[in-house]
């Protein structure tokens, strides 16, 4: 390979690191996995005491409908 053709090989790499490192199009997409993922976090800590506080809920609701028989 001749000394021009490699040095536009390398001006070529270059370019291309330079545009690689202006796009910031992926960082949103990373962005949003890290809120999906403390989303996750989040629900997996607070689901059982939610899930008992609805249970207690209704079942008040369903012992004030429906009289003792």
């Amino acid at each position: 390979m001749s000394f021009t053709k490699v040095v536009q090989k390398i001006k070529t790499e270059i370019i291309l690191f330079k545009h690689l490192a202006k796009d910031t199009e992926g960082a949103s997409g990373i962005e949003y996995a890290i809120i999906a993922g403390m989303a996750a976090v989040a629900l997996a800590v607070f689901m059982t005491p939610i899930s008992g506080a609805i249970t207690d809920i209704f079942t008040v609701i369903q012992e004030a409908l429906v009289p003792p028989a």
